[in-house]
């Protein structure tokens, strides 16, 4: 049943590798629906001095790019940028501030790239002048809950990711609590989802994210994964970001550069289980870890679909 879900909502109407980007002047978006079963790999770039992982290492427009370009080269299909930091105890930054921080590097991006751009903000300002300068996706962790924003992401047209979160960033992982995590967490997007509609955001541009490590515990995150075809069976693609998140590291007492496997292992269960599009820092093994589930799931009884023929296998039969 989870395979089904999971071959069933799929985001396959994203630009791939190497095709042209989607350009809202030029042509319609198309919509976000059932197809090639395909998993998309979204890489994670974070134009920020604090993010948890990597905060600082791309901080300058042209470190944001080369680390751009190597993730379209690994395998990305999304790039995410990000400016301001969501990680737990982190502060709010300004609109300028921000925009200060992710312009620059999606201009470049836009300019240099075959790849489908996200902006990863909250802030309606952001919304509108990041998909001014390229960006075709919003990925919002407060669910298009601040003032303005349902407005704004309605206007601009572009895809929305709606991310569940219980209180904020500063103060999120200081007791999160639940009656029943999946329920309310899937009760919260589908409402979400409900008030996007009623704006004018079509279902077709949706896609929902349970919010991994966003006011929850490592027992509340390890059940979401568990249960994250409840997600995938809304008929909603389903975004998924447990990449090195602390999770991880409670799990295999790692420190956040070096959960880089069990980051891999969560993704597995997660492209099993239906996950849409994978959020991540390890593009290239993340990218060979979906290509192994996808050809055991095509193999499925005879199924036809990986074809050894056209694959190159440039280490032979070693």
């Amino acid at each position: 049943m989870a395979a089904d879900a999971a071959a069933a909502h799929r985001v396959d109407a994203l630009p791939r590798p190497g095709a042209a980007p989607l350009r809202s002047e030029e042509e319609p978006r198309t919509s976000l629906e059932s197809g090639s079963g395909d998993i998309l790999i979204m890489g994670i770039l974070n134009v920020t001095p604090d993010s948890f992982s990597d905060g600082g290492k791309f901080f300058s427009r042209d470190a944001a790019l080369s680390r751009a370009a190597r993730m379209v080269a690994e395998g990305a299909d999304i790039v995410d940028v990000g400016g301001e930091s969501t990680r737990p105890g982190s502060r709010r930054v300004s609109v300028q501030e921000e925009l200060d921080r992710v312009l620059p590097v999606i201009e470049a991006v836009r300019a240099e790239l075959p790849v489908t751009i996200s902006i990863d903000t909250s802030k309606p300002a952001v919304m509108h002048a990041a998909c001014a300068a390229g960006a075709e996706m919003i990925n919002d962790v407060r669910a298009l809950r601040e003032e303005g924003a349902l407005e704004t992401a309605a206007r601009l047209g572009a895809r929305v990711c709606l991310m569940h979160m219980q209180g904020q960033p500063r103060t999120m992982q200081a007791a999160p609590r639940y009656r029943d995590v999946v329920a309310e967490v899937r009760a919260f997007l589908l409402d979400r989802a409900r008030r996007c509609e009623e704006h004018g955001i079509s279902r077709e541009r949706l896609l929902i994210d349970p919010g991994f490590g966003f006011g929850k515990t490592p027992a509340h995150n390890l059940r979401l994964i568990a249960e994250l075809d409840a997600f995938a069976g809304t008929g909603l693609p389903v975004l998924v970001g447990v990449s090195r998140k602390s999770t991880v590291g409670r799990v295999t007492s790692r420190r956040a550069g070096e959960r880089e496997w069990g980051s891999l292992a969560l993704a597995v269960i997660a492209a099993l289980k239906g996950a849409a599009v994978l959020r991540v820092h390890d593009v290239a093994p993340t990218r060979d870890a979906v290509r192994m589930v996808q050809a055991v799931q095509a193999a499925r009884g005879g199924a036809a679909g990986w074809n050894e023929q056209t694959t190159e296998a440039p280490f032979g039969n070693e």
